[in-house]
């Protein structure tokens, strides 16, 4: 394995900028690490090595600088690039190009970043084990009989892998801590409205945030950095300037954190976690007082109601967002034989095009909406989302951010639980309150657990994204980060 796939994405910055090693060449030996592992991985969808080389080739040139020029980055499959298919890892886009650009990705292109390719995910973003993309299921590098998370997986294990230093995820109900967490890599979600979802194939439109994914805390700030901001083609984008996490995650590294409160969630301290993971959680919280940190128990009362609320409301916007899948525009087409009706091509598209999960969840959104059950479920789940989100704002009246594991458990064997669905939606049990609140979140490696990575979760107060890359930073530096078996 070349050095510079182990390198994190600022040592890559600073040897680019000194022009100790060339764009390209750090591009060429990303690519190289692809094709060399992704056959046991399964990270890509599509590897774009023409473009990427292109655009290593233009920051050589000098015709682009700043903090991550020349840094490859990796992209998931839902969030659209013009001219490289984009598919939301679905049957039904299968081979689809856009012919525009997501914003994110016109700001990676901006930095100078060249990207690699597209990663794996569930179907539309729906699923935490990354076992119901259409092309196959993506693998843990920690034990490849695993599952790297979802839905972002394939994001969370090209990083894991040394595929790529950088990674873009998405995150509806934890899709990018919870991957995150069981592959022993870093990933944020920032504050709903803070990154742009213009270019995003939408799951839940009031839920999915785009944020970045990494190795180090540090390169997560630095890649938050490059794709956060105002939007105006994003009606939910926020018209502020972005916390300064760069600075936020250096002086965290100093391993200083007198007179921060950390808040434990008194509903996620009970009998939901296995051994191991509360192990590593209390260890870890032990390690951020010694630094010191003051540790508060808080009581968040109806957080316990966020997995049930979560999924009527996440499902009734799937169901209006993936209406436009209709077999007409774009897309698959089944069943166009010219002696069937409009609605019975569009049935036999959706059959064929949508997955297992898609469907239920479909039926499930569309059911919460029908005449006679809008207000006693869509309607009722909004106001526990209105609950949650007091909760939250009580909590931070107290504390200065809220810490919890990321997920109950590590990452789990393939089939283990599809199943059963609710085992399944169980993954993302600490991960989806916040989503329902619209805060900041993010994941970090805290230690293993049966030898497995188990993640750390740190959530601060909407638009305090800096709060949390600090005491990440700072928990990176007591425990360090986590290396996984070589392939």
């Amino acid at each position: 394995m070349s050095d510079l796939t182990r390198m994190s994405a600022a040592d890559l910055s600073k040897l680019i900028t000194a022009k100790q090693v060339s764009a390209v060449e750090v591009a060429t030996a990303h690519l190289d690490r692809i094709a060399a592992v992704d056959d046991r991985v399964h990270a890509f969808l599509h590897v774009d090595r023409e473009g990427a080389l292109e655009a290593a080739a233009a920051v050589d040139r000098g015709e682009i600088t700043g903090p991550l020029a020349g840094v490859p980055i990796a992209v998931k499959d839902v969030v659209t690039t013009k001219g490289i298919p984009t598919t939301a890892a679905s049957k039904i886009l299968e081979g689809w190009k856009p012919p525009y650009d997501a914003t994110i990705v016109e700001r990676l292109k901006k930095a100078g970043m060249p990207i690699l390719g597209k990663t794996n995910m569930d179907e539309f973003a729906m699923g935490s084990s990354t076992e119901y993309s259409a092309y196959g299921p993506t693998n843990n590098p920690w034990d490849l009989g695993r599952i790297p998370g979802g839905s972002g997986g394939g994001s969370a294990a090209a990083i894991a892998a040394y595929e790529a230093p950088l990674a873009i995820g998405t995150d509806t109900g934890g899709s990018i801590r919870q991957p995150g967490a069981v592959t022993g890599t870093v990933g944020a979600k920032p504050t709903y409205g803070g990154t742009s979802r213009y270019g995003l194939i939408a799951f839940s439109s009031s839920l999915d945030t785009p944020g970045p994914c990494a190795r180090t805390v540090e390169d997560t700030a630095l890649l938050h950095a490059v794709i956060a901001g105002h939007d105006p083609r994003d009606s939910t984008s926020i018209n502020q300037a972005v916390p300064d996490v760069v600075r936020a995650a250096q002086i965290g590294k100093n391993g200083d954190l007198s007179g921060v409160k950390l808040g434990v969630v008194k509903e996620f301290t009970g009998d939901g976690s296995e051994p191991g993971v509360s192990a590593a959680f209390k260890e870890s919280l032990e390690a951020l007082v010694k630094l010191g940190a003051e540790v508060v128990e808080v009581s968040c009362p109806h957080f316990q109601y966020a997995l049930p609320a979560y999924y009527l409301i996440a499902p009734s916007e799937c169901s209006s967002n993936l209406a436009r899948f209709d077999g007409v525009r774009y897309g698959l087409r089944e069943g166009d034989d010219g002696n069937r009706s409009l609605e019975e091509v569009m049935s036999l598209t959706r059959e064929a095009g949508f997955g297992p999960e898609v469907k239920r969840r479909i039926i499930i959104g569309t059911y919460a909406l029908s005449s006679g059950y809008y207000d006693a479920y869509y309607g009722q789940a909004q106001k526990v989302r209105t609950l949650i989100t007091r909760d939250f704002q009580s909590a931070f009246e107290k504390v200065d951010v809220l810490v919890s594991p990321t997920t109950p458990f590590v990452a789990f064997p393939f089939g283990s639980r599809t199943s059963d669905p609710y085992q399944m939606y169980l993954a993302d049990l600490f991960t989806i309150p916040t989503n329902l609140y619209g805060g900041p979140a993010i994941s970090v490696p805290c230690g293993l657990s049966e030898g497995l990575p188990v993640g750390f979760q740190i959530m601060a107060p909407t638009m305090a994204d800096d709060r949390m890359y600090r005491v990440a930073a700072a928990l990176e530096s007591a425990v360090g980060t986590l290396t996984p078996p070589a392939l």
